[in-house]
């Protein structure tokens, strides 16, 4: 870590990582404990985060409030699924799937905000202490959507432990969330680094590398792989930076720095739309909104954000 101080250009301060360092305990112990988990759906204090699909569902206000009792929960409709995401602060949440047809109809009130997660996250749309149980709710509800048929024979399973696990009641075979790998990383040379564009991306916004990890891959062979697959760049050495939970729809992003050992860039035209260097000056008018160009990174709520200031900053460091 370096004690160099944040450059001038960079006033603000560090933004708050979207979804990641949940107050949530999540209490798995109490999963299989059928008594423990009517007294808690009894508790006055219990709370549930109403998602349909892609869809959160949340109190207007000021703030809107995201944050239902379980009764107001069931006024919407019986749940497709429920599952019990923990103790917040002692009281128990859970995360309560209605159909996404219900959540669409729910536009309609006058008192109910009905957006998408990004749109939340990215505008601010409630406390952030509500974005990682929402985030946790909506990834294993969305599992819960995709996998109600045993993998292994074809039977309907049924939703057990709190909703933390599917079970065949033919073959008795046990299926749980899944959660989907993804390596995020920056790739430096000295004082630039690479950025690349995805079709999807809005037009002025330039990012990190990004993929899925395979099976028996480490991640820093990933890292290596997937930057050589999409731009051509062969890399060295790999250093981790942190993690984020991504419920779109259950992904971990593992963010890394890399070193590039190559400098030609033969971009990948199914995965890329473009991708160039870019010098530490340039990046830093890109996090502040002040690029000649218009040009831009991701949003803070991002964790490509949090790898380009890192590196910005000089804040990594490669053992």
């Amino acid at each position: 870590m370096s004690d160099r101080p944040i450059p001038q250009s960079l006033p603000f301060p560090k933004p708050v990582l979207g979804y990641a360092d949940s107050r949530i305990e999540r209490a798995a112990e109490l999963r299989t404990n059928t008594a423990a988990l009517e007294a808690m759906a009894a508790d006055k204090r219990a709370g549930a985060y109403v998602i349909g699909g892609e869809m959160i569902v949340a109190k207007r206000g000021e703030p809107n409030e995201p944050l239902f009792t379980l009764e107001e929960a069931r006024r919407f409709g019986p749940a497709e699924e429920t599952a019990f995401l923990g103790h917040l602060d002692g009281a128990p949440r859970f995360g309560f799937g209605i159909p996404p047809a219900a959540a669409e109809a729910l536009k309609a009130r006058d008192d109910l905000l009905v957006t998408d997660l990004r749109s939340i996250a990215v505008q601010g749309l409630v406390d952030g202490v509500h974005l990682p149980p929402i985030a946790e709710a909506k990834a294993v509800l969305h599992w819960h959507q995709r996998h109600r048929f045993c993998s292994n024979c074809g039977v309907r399973t049924d939703a057990v432990d709190a909703g933390w696990k599917r079970l065949c009641p033919s073959c008795k075979t046990e299926h749980f969330p899944r959660t989907d790998p993804v390596v995020i990383m920056l790739i430096v040379d000295g004082d630039q680094c690479l950025l690349g564009r995805s079709p999807r991306f809005a037009p002025t916004m330039w990012s990190c590398l990004a993929g899925f990890i395979e099976p028996g891959e480490a991640i820093e062979d990933a890292v290596r792989r997937e930057t050589r697959e999409e731009a051509g760049i062969l890399c060295g050495r790999v250093t981790y930076y942190r993690s984020q939970p991504w419920p779109f729809p259950t992904s971990l992003m593992i963010g890394c720095h890399a070193e590039a050992k190559s400098r030609d860039i033969v971009v990948d035209a199914t995965e890329l739309e473009a991708a160039r260097w870019f010098s530490k000056d340039e990046t830093i008018t890109m996090l502040t909104r002040t690029h000649a160009e218009g040009l831009t990174t991701p949003p803070p709520v991002a964790i490509a954000h949090h790898i380009i200031r890192a590196w910005v900053e000089d804040d990594i460091r490669f053992d």
